[in-house]
């Protein structure tokens, strides 16, 4: 799912939150939703028209769509107010997709450096060529023949390299913290922690996780409010996804020197400086200076 879907998902969960606090049913919400246009919306509209049920037409669609199904159908199955619920995960989604546009940002530096940095061979070539060294008589050289299919397989295994390590560095699709926020939706209906862990998990949020597990556990030892600590630690989860993620941006750059060193600064020797030592030494050195 691309950030802007992402970001169109909080954005019409937000506007359902406030129709429903409205008094608007939520056939009729999700009819008012469609008419900015909005794809999954118009296609969730036209599934809610035909009596399928908001939470089930959610559940097929694709990304974050799917998350919000599962909020939506946990807060339908145990009686939590809806609209309450909706807006609080529109700031869930809100916030994670701030985190991955954090991360984006502090990515586009070094991915566009490294990208840049990619095409220096190529540069060089121009260069002996714009300063009349003749470059094309390197493919009658074996010698030149072997600089440029080294030197083209060294670029072609920078670029790889380089996008591995930028995709690596990528922030991922999931939601930080979802589960909790889920099961939060969940209590707030008045069940309790046994079967709040089940619906989730029946609506599709999965089995408890390990830190959901380790927070119900506090608030059942220290008879705090397991809601507030769920969303609590939901909403550091997402920071340190955050943090992370800047974290792998800034080691990036210093990543990203590797494939410089080893496959393109080889590379530009090979297929810029190379050509221009062949011409040299067959004789054919362009005049730059006239007499």
């Amino acid at each position: 799912m691309s950030d802007q879907d992402a970001a169109d998902a909080a954005t019409v969960v937000q506007r359902l939150a406030v129709l429903l606090e409205a008094g608007v049913s939520p056939v009729n919400a999700w009819v008012y939703a469609a008419e900015d246009g909005e794809p999954v919306a118009v296609a969730v509209a036209a599934e809610v028209r035909a009596g399928v049920g908001p939470g089930a037409a959610l559940a097929a669609m694709p990304g974050s769509w799917r998350e919000v199904a599962v909020a939506w159908r946990v807060a339908e199955t145990v009686g939590a107010p809806l609209a309450p619920s909706l807006r609080r995960f529109a700031d869930a989604l809100r916030d994670a997709q701030q985190s991955r546009d954090d991360v984006a940002v502090a990515l586009a530096d070094p991915a566009a450096t490294a990208k840049l940095v990619a095409w220096l061979p190529l540069v060089a070539i121009a260069l002996g060529l714009a300063l009349g060294f003749d470059v094309t008589a390197t493919f009658t050289n074996p010698v030149g023949i072997a600089c440029v299919v080294a030197g083209v397989a060294l670029m072609v295994a920078a670029r790889l390299w380089t996008r591995r390590l930028v995709g690596r560095a990528q922030p991922g699709e999931d939601i930080a913290g979802l589960q909790g926020d889920v099961v939060a939706i969940a209590l707030t209906g008045g069940v309790s922690i046994e079967r709040a862990l089940t619906v989730v998990a029946e609506c599709g949020g999965g089995a408890p996780e390990p830190e959901t597990e380790r927070v119900l556990a506090l608030s059942r030892r220290a008879g705090a409010p397991a809601v507030d600590l769920l969303r609590a630690s939901a909403a550091d989860a997402r920071r340190r996804v955050r943090t992370e993620g800047r974290l792998r941006a800034s080691r990036l750059s210093a990543r990203l020197l590797l494939p410089l060193g080893v496959c393109t600064l080889p590379s530009f020797l090979l297929l810029g400086v190379g050509p221009m030592l062949l011409s040299v030494l067959s004789g054919t050195m362009p005049v730059l200076v006239s007499p």
